[in-house]
């Protein structure tokens, strides 16, 4: 597509020398699982996040699964989560026998809504079958940052464990730190389309409690301690390989680069959209405070969307939604008793969102070139202007 929804090229081609020179290395070295790639990402990855442990893990998923694990979320549990996101986000929970609770949205930023959260905190208490609730998790959707204060003092108000899906939001910031570093575990994704993102999957939990960090590192070994052969409990096979480890670590100093590139980005969309006075009709993600959104796509709320998508198309214009089916409304869940109608801002947000093209790289003749295609559409029954 003259502009595609994302291409890696531009960020990964200034880099190839450097990465195949990385990935040779560990070809020559013949230590393909675990050894020192593995160390030297972890460690620079708890560096750049200032955090005490990271743990590299074969996906986002993985990572938030393993998570739950080493909190001992499981049957008889309770875990308050958004019904807008990837659908690991609540397949987690239910692999470890717990109960997603699903709150609505700010309808502002289609995070978690705090206020929808503690409705949910309570409503879970009451749920037959449901000893505790036992954790929170926010995902930082597309970039932006939940409230974590308010959902942060919610966790401590009802003792909860505040576990971060960072899986969209690589190098976002929160009042100063890290975000994934607010909870006790942080769950980050590297799918080659991530801020930070690798050949394949792969992903890592990060944690300032060194004991949850150990018992992660033991989690993704099948439970194995320090003797071979012997499992303390029951956990997968989590690993991240090396070769992936050693691409992610030459691309993780250029992260804060990368970013600059994608506020600028949204930037260009924001004047764009605004210059053609389209503001009505797409409505563009809201800004936050500076490193609060760092923008793992540009996500416009727009009505005929399917109608526009195919207009972009014809013109050679790549989009993407996400999600078109929100989580309580997915058919593997319908044992939770989920109805149309029951999340409302969430139902709302899957029938009108749409990422626009937005990748490091990306052009401003290509951004000018979405935006006219954009004016260029009229729905059936809109007015020309």
């Amino acid at each position: 597509m003259p502009v595609p929804s994302f291409d890696p090229r531009a960020q990964n081609e200034p880099l190839l020398a450097e990465i195949k020179a990385a990935v040779a290395r560990v070809l020559e070295s013949g230590r393909y699982i675990g050894g020192d790639e593995v160390v030297r990402f972890e460690e620079a990855l708890a560096r750049h996040l200032a955090v005490a442990g990271a743990v590299a893990l074969s996906s986002g998923s993985d990572a938030l699964l393993a998570a739950l694990l080493a909190l001992d979320v499981g049957p008889g549990d309770a875990v308050v989560t958004t019904p807008f996101s990837y659908f690991a986000t609540a397949a987690a929970i239910v692999r470890v026998g717990a109960r997603p609770l699903f709150a609505d949205l700010d309808p502002a930023t289609l995070t978690l809504d705090p206020a929808q959260v503690e409705a949910a905190i309570e409503r879970g208490k009451r749920l037959p079958g449901v000893r505790r609730v036992a954790a929170l998790l926010p995902v930082h959707l597309f970039g932006r940052v939940a409230d974590l204060a308010r959902l942060g003092e919610l966790s401590e108000r009802h003792g909860l464990a505040l576990v971060e899906d960072v899986a969209q939001a690589f190098g976002a910031r929160y009042r100063g730190r890290a975000a994934g570093t607010h909870g006790r575990i942080g769950c980050f994704s590297f799918y080659p389309t991530k801020n930070l993102g690798g050949f394949g999957d792969g992903g890592a939990a990060v944690s300032d409690d060194r004991a949850l960090t150990e018992r992660l590192r033991r989690l993704r070994q099948h439970g194995q301690g320090s003797a071979p052969y012997e499992h303390l409990e029951v956990g997968g096979n989590f690993r991240l390989d090396a070769l992936q480890c050693a691409a992610l670590a030459v691309k993780l100093p250029h992260v804060a680069r990368w970013q600059q590139q994608r506020l600028a980005l949204a930037e260009l969309y924001r004047a764009a959209l605004r210059s053609r006075g389209l503001e009505s009709f797409v409505v563009a993600p809201t800004p936050a405070p500076l490193g609060e959104h760092v923008y793992h796509q540009f996500v416009v709320r727009v009505p005929a969307r399917e109608a526009l998508r195919a207009h972009l198309a014809a013109r050679g214009i790549g989009s993407a939604v996400y999600y078109p089916t929100p989580l309580h409304l997915q058919p593997s869940l319908r044992p939770l008793g989920g109805r149309p109608g029951d999340l409302p801002v969430a139902e709302q947000a899957a029938r009108e969102v749409l990422a626009l093209p937005f990748f490091p790289g990306m052009t401003a003749d290509a951004v000018d070139e979405v935006v006219a295609a954009l004016a260029s559409f009229k729905p059936v029954g809109m007015a020309d202007g």
